[in-house]
């Protein structure tokens, strides 16, 4: 079995698909009396086998499906996709405060690694827009918030799977934009970047590093969700429906499936880094890059956010994650160079106060 990483291949011991939180505690206590480990799977969206075992794989697809959708929250299986919450929620005109770029993952995956996106320097990540979750603790199935059982709450929010297993949550809602405006404002270098996502008044900001003719390219990607004005430096715009802005990735990962290209092994690098160091370790790292490092298809993120109070994750104070978003394409770097530049990364980040994000490809050393 692989993960979207496909850097890392385990078999199971056994597979089960639980229907309910009961089911799934079960199968955890089955598990424990066999001396195995009960690894949860959403959909494999992890780098580095963080998905896989050599134990019991606790398939989550069982547990998918949205359940009750009100004004302010929705109630919805650990295995349902942000894809699915949103087709339940958007037509009631509400939204999840923050989403993935990519739509087809899990809402137990995304909170057990801690949920970054666009919005997250408003609203932090996703596991800090959580209610109350249902997790399966030492076999037993326990109902946990910010008020009962809060320590289990913090524990796996965040905590990618090491102390429970998330079977069901109560996301907070809130309104959804009908339309919005997405600008885009080209940058300097890593520090203007920096400093457009934290002075631009936008709902949902991010960056990227690009390629171009002249070397690296900045650019901040600013999206207003009501009237406002584009922020200075703006040089395209493009108006979209909330649904389409929210999906806008599928037409890009329908090419590169076409192309093989998702099927390729994704050595992502992802680290979140002290604010006042973060321009320099981007521009270091970059520097010393070229375009057959990162890969026909990757992609080099840039996000200044905050993380809200989620105990587990340990970003350093205003964090920003800097993520190389390797594929290991035909005629690039390979696989295991990818790696190496990836422990570089985290080395680099450590240096500085840096911190690796749990969903990443690196090496363990030693």
């Amino acid at each position: 079995m692989r993960d979207f990483g496909g850097i890392v291949e385990r078999t199971p011991a056994r597979t089960v698909r639980p229907a309910t939180a009961r089911e799934a505690a079960s199968a955890v206590r089955e598990a424990a009396a066999h001396g195995l480990e009960a690894v949860p799977r959403g959909l494999g969206h992890s780098t580095y086998g963080q998905s896989l075992t050599s134990g019991v794989s606790v398939d989550l697809s069982g547990l998918a499906g949205v359940h009750e959708v009100g004004p302010d929250r929705a109630v919805v299986g650990a295995g349902t996709s942000w894809r699915a919450v949103l087709a339940a929620t958007l037509p009631l005109g509400f939204t999840p405060p923050v989403l993935t770029d990519h739509l087809d993952v899990t809402v137990g995956g995304t909170i057990s690694a801690g949920g970054v996106g666009g919005t997250s320097h408003r609203y932090g990540t996703q596991a800090d827009n959580v209610l109350a979750l249902d997790v399966v603790v030492d076999g037993e199935p326990v109902a946990c918030s910010p008020d009962v059982r809060p320590d289990v709450f913090d524990a796996v929010r965040g905590g990618p799977g090491r102390h429970g297993v998330i079977t069901g949550a109560t996301l907070r809602l809130v309104p959804a934009p009908e339309r919005v405006l997405s600008c885009t404002v080209r940058c300097r270098d890593a520090a203007a970047l920096l400093r457009v996502q934290r002075e631009t008044p936008a709902e949902h900001i991010s960056g990227q590093v690009k390629p171009s003719e002249a070397g690296w390219a900045y650019e901040a990607k600013a999206v207003l969700y009501g009237p406002g004005e584009p922020p200075p430096g703006t040089t395209e715009t493009e108006e979209l429906s909330y649904a389409d802005f929210a999906d806008r990735l599928r037409p890009d990962v329908a090419e590169l499936v076409a192309l093989g290209e998702w099927a390729r092994p994704h050595p992502w690098g992802m680290v979140f880094l002290p604010g006042p160091a973060a321009a320099a370790v981007i521009e270091e790292t970059v520097a010393g890059m070229t375009t057959a490092d990162l890969g026909l298809s990757g992609v080099i993120l840039v996000k200044a956010l905050r993380v809200g109070r989620v105990p587990m994750l340990a970003a350093p104070a205003d964090p920003v994650l800097f993520s190389v978003l390797r594929t290991a394409s035909p005629g690039c770097a390979s696989v295991a160079a990818m790696l190496a530049a990836n422990r570089a990364l985290l080395d680099r980040a450590e240096a500085v106060g840096g911190v690796r994000y749990a969903v990443d490809s690196v090496p363990p050393t030693g």
